[in-house]
């Protein structure tokens, strides 16, 4: 196994997320999400050749253009990317574009529902983020 110089940080709680983005009116949402779009690409390119837009690029140009529907397409994309990574790294937890569909936008009927998708996201980010820095890409 190769082992990697670079390590990546690991993602915050809901609590501290949710928190922090309220005090920063949202940008430390913004942060967070930019950085899980650049771990994404370090961690999983190699692999499947695709490379996930930048976040901030989706938020202020890609979004606003297409009424919300770039930000949907590309919390699929990314949460299917999140899924094969965590399959092909044999990690044990379930997470897909489905995960995204069913919590993230169904759920809100529930109102908790996009509160359980982003902690499943951030859960699913810290356990890549752990493999690739233990075992490396």
């Amino acid at each position: 196994m190769e082992t990697n110089n670079y390590k990546l940080k690991q993602y915050p709680s809901l609590l501290k997320l949710i928190l922090l983005s309220i005090v920063t009116l949202g940008i430390y949402g913004i942060v967070i999400y930019s950085r899980a779009s650049e771990d994404i690409n370090t961690i999983a390119s190699r692999y499947d050749g695709k490379k996930t837009m930048h976040y901030c690029l989706l938020i202020f140009l890609i979004a606003p253009i297409t009424l919300g529907i770039g930000a949907l397409v590309w919390q699929h994309k990314i949460s299917n990317r999140i899924g094969g990574e965590l399959t092909r790294r044999n990690l044990g937890l379930e997470f897909s574009a489905k995960t995204f569909w069913l919590w993230g936008v169904l759920g809100s009927f529930i109102i908790v529902g996009p509160f359980i998708y982003t902690h499943k996201f951030l859960k699913s980010m810290n356990l890549l983020v752990d493999d690739f820095n233990t075992k490396g890409a």
